[in-house]
Formats: structure tokens, sequence, C-alpha cells
């Protein structure tokens, strides 16, 4: 679960294991609390809970596992929060072909990276066959 400061106030930085099914349902509640500590609206919740479990599922079942980690940033009045997915596993050989709708390497609907690409504010990745993914997302209040 994401800590917590005094005040209910979500803990700026953080971190937490990706590396079966408990973790993600782990990850989707603490999106669930940090967002909820930021204030965001039940929409904006919503969005960035979705983009976290798929990108969350992406790092168990094609990473082979990693870790979340989370900041709650500020950007002049604005307040928000980044999460960063990392993994070493295989890589993305195409990463334009898999931030394409319906593109998927496995079983899913093809709809995990471009989803969530969708969901949030801010969306980069890298990735390198053979060392690893790493995608980033961010979302404003």
């Amino acid at each position: 679960m994401a800590d917590i400061l005094p005040g209910n106030a979500p803990a700026p930085v953080g971190s937490m294991p990706l590396n079966d099914e408990r973790d993600i349902v782990q990850c989707r509640a603490a999106v669930r609390q940090l967002t909820a500590g930021l204030k965001f609206s039940l929409v904006e919740q919503t969005k960035m809970i979705t983009a976290a479990s798929e990108l969350a599922r992406n790092t168990v079942i094609y990473g082979g596992g990693g870790r979340m980690r989370w900041e709650v940033v500020q950007q002049g009045v604005r307040a928000g929060l980044r999460l960063h997915f990392e993994d070493e596993g295989p890589g993305i050989p195409d990463i334009e072909q898999a931030l394409t709708d319906g593109w998927t390497s496995g079983s899913g609907l093809g709809m995990g990276l471009s989803g969530s690409r969708r969901l949030v504010n801010d969306f980069s990745i890298d990735s390198k066959v053979g060392e690893g993914t790493r995608v980033t997302i961010a979302r404003w209040k």
C-alpha cells in the first residue's frame, strides 16, 4: 500500500514490487490511495488507476516482473502523480507497433499501452531488447 503521511497526504515518493497478480491488485489500491490523497476527481482517479493497472499487468506478464515507483509532483500551481513502471524483461522490439490499438504480442486485447497513453496527460516509453522496458505516466489535477 502507498505510504501515507500525517494528515492523510500521500508520501511524495515510493515504490512497490510487481511480480504477480497480488502485486497488481496492490498497485491499483496504492494508486487509488495516492490519487484520493491528492484530491483527484473520481474520473481522474479511475483513469489513473486503469492506466496503472494495465501497465502493472504488462510489467508482470511481458516483463517478467519489476517495480512501480511513484512521485507526487508539483508543476507551478498544479499537483500531479507520476508513475514509473520498470522491468528487466525482453524489451519491446518495435515500440511504434506496440502502441498501435489492437496489436498484442500475447493473448490480450492490444489496448494496454495505447489505452494507457490515452488515459493520462503525460506518457513516455523507453525499451531496449534484452534490457527491459520503462514506462512513465503522469496525470495532473
